[in-house]
């Protein structure tokens, strides 16, 4: 049986491998070795490169967690119109002086930016009677300032009356103010006409008044020579 098995393999061999292994057992088995090996390499080649099933992620149900965002800080509130307004005082508003021909006069606190109009409503009011046609009542406050309604000629502190006075400034007069004059009291300043006093008003208003003097140098139509023979009769 075994002697018959061995012909039936050899038979059924390929005839390259009959002529290399000749008729030897020990050819022939170690051949076979061979050949399992190599099966077994090809199959656990291709055992380890078999496509796995990849599982999906869990779906998450609950609610998201908060998102924290930083609210931003207050930001200044600029005032309409109005390049370099004064600011406030250290408690956060600011003082003038209310004086002259009002319900009210004395000293009241107002918010930064207001304007002459917010000092008259704390002031109570102008009296009955009194004229406030030359009175800039938009025009805006600066801390520390005198606000004087209705005195003619009245220079309260140094200061140049605001509305009503009918007055102006002249040689041995009082300085006439930039920050609240109109403008026929600055026509009525020697070399200003009544096209300069309106640029006068016009830069006073784009640039919420006068710091200084000096800053009627900027002003459209003032040289150096006529603002030297306006600088003894203005004030801020």
């Amino acid at each position: 049986m075994r002697e018959r098995a061995w012909v039936a393999l050899w038979e059924r061999l390929p005839v390259w491998v009959q002529a290399r292994c000749g008729l030897t057992p020990r050819s022939l088995a170690a051949l076979s070795v061979v050949l399992i090996v190599a099966v077994g390499f090809a199959v656990q080649h291709f055992w380890a490169g078999r496509p796995e099933p990849v599982r999906a992620p869990e779906r998450v149900t609950g609610p998201a967690p908060p998102v924290r965002v930083a609210s931003p800080g207050p930001s200044p509130v600029p005032v309409a119109g109005v390049s370099g307004a004064p600011g406030p005082s250290p408690s956060g508003g600011i003082v003038v002086d209310v004086s002259g021909k009002v319900r009210r006069p004395g000293i009241h606190r107002l918010p930064p930016g207001s304007r002459v109009a917010d000092a008259l409503a704390a002031a109570g009011g102008v009296r009955d009677g009194v004229d406030v046609t030359g009175l800039n009542r938009a025009r805006v406050l600066m801390d520390g300032e005198q606000v004087v309604v209705g005195v003619p000629g009245a220079v309260p502190g140094g200061a140049a009356p605001v509305a009503g006075s009918g007055g102006s400034a002249g040689a041995g007069g009082a300085p006439v103010s930039l920050g609240s004059a109109t403008v026929d009291q600055l026509d009525a300043l020697p070399g200003v006409g009544p096209v300069l006093a309106q640029h006068i008003v016009d830069y006073r208003a784009q640039h919420g008044g006068f710091r200084s003097v000096d800053e009627l140098r900027e002003v459209n139509g003032i040289g150096d020579r006529r603002f030297e023979d306006l600088r003894p009769l203005v004030r801020p």
